[in-house]
């Protein structure tokens, strides 16, 4: 089963509405954005990060960046997070595309953090596995299943 086919059967199960669509292809969320004419802030954009010797999921707003230094103090590992490797990621995640994880940590048995910037949002738009199909949902639905701890840790880049 496909994480997109996962996800759908999840939230189908809790009831909750979503809206899946297709598009051209997209590889970074900022191009992603701009080819569903959807804001950036609303594109949930995941990062993988490992604090220390654990992979983390973060989920920020597609124009901002994180702040690898912010991240290791909500997480007590101050200095010991860094970016993961396109290796890195392929393992953790064999059902998807590399750049295409879908914002839903638990299914990966990884922590999950989400900018606190999203949570005002009224729906969040994220890729599901492929760089060419994106989920639609509310985000008070999504903090609902993906149970994330939020925080401040991202940035937003002065040239956007």
């Amino acid at each position: 089963m496909t994480c997109r086919e996962r996800l759908e059967k999840l939230l189908k199960e809790r009831g909750i509405q979503f809206k899946v669509q297709s598009h051209e292809p997209a590889y970074t969320a900022q191009e992603l954005a701009g080819k569903l004419h959807v804001p950036g802030q609303r594109v949930a954009k995941v990062v993988i990060a490992l604090a220390g010797p654990r992979p983390v999921m973060l989920v920020l707003p597609a124009p901002d960046q994180v702040d690898l230094e912010e991240v290791g103090r909500m997480l007590g590992l101050p200095g010991a997070v860094r970016l993961a490797s396109e290796d890195e990621i392929r393992n953790l995640f064999p059902d998807c595309e590399v750049g295409a994880e879908p914002p839903f940590g638990g299914f990966y048995g990884l922590q999950l953090l989400v900018d606190r910037q999203l949570i005002g949002e009224p729906e969040i738009v994220f890729r599901i596995g492929t760089h060419n199909h994106v989920m639609r949902l509310r985000y008070d639905d999504y903090a609902r299943v993906a149970k994330p701890v939020t925080g401040q840790f991202a940035r937003r880049p002065e040239s956007a």
